[in-house]
């Protein structure tokens, strides 16, 4: 009598069947996965942004000078909107590479579009925040606009 060992043809052929079976089925759940981080990261920036617009009002704040277009966030100056010109957004960070650009630093994996700015002129054009690789589309963004009466960060997750 003659003992089986191993698999049989068919055997394995039913196996390799029920697995590319599962992973048909798994596969489009991971590329959501994708979209999902994406989205996930522009939302992490765009917190980054509201905390340091918060940050800079609390310091615009406790300085208590409401003319003031400057404030110092980590020992570094920051050019923000003043409460005189721009009432009830005083030391919101302004758009400018000497506003938002210093008190929340370019992230890592982001493309920056903005206003260069002049130092010691404030300048209330927004900022955009888009992910370097995904789609082409470029939609998927957080905004900074400092002069927003409202939240000062919009963000688009479409096209991510």
């Amino acid at each position: 009598m003659n003992q089986q060992r191993g698999f049989t043809l068919i055997e394995l052929v039913v196996v390799i069947v029920i697995l590319g079976l599962l992973a048909a089925t798994a596969l489009p759940k991971f590329i959501d996965v994708t979209t999902d981080a994406r989205q996930a990261s522009v939302q992490g920036v765009a917190g980054g942004l509201r905390a340091a617009a918060a940050l800079g009002q609390a310091q615009y704040v406790v300085n208590g000078d409401s003319s003031a277009i400057s404030i110092s966030m980590g020992g570094t100056n920051v050019q923000v909107l003043d409460d005189d010109t721009y009432t009830g957004l005083g030391g919101r960070p302004d758009g400018s590479d000497f506003g938002i650009r210093i008190a929340m630093p370019d992230p890592d994996g982001f493309t920056v579009n903005g206003t260069a700015g002049t130092l010691g002129t404030v300048t209330t054009d927004s900022v955009t925040y888009r992910p370097d690789s995904g789609p082409g589309d470029n939609t998927c963004q957080a905004e900074y606009d400092p002069d927003n009466t409202n939240d000062p960060v919009i963000v688009t997750l479409t096209g991510c």
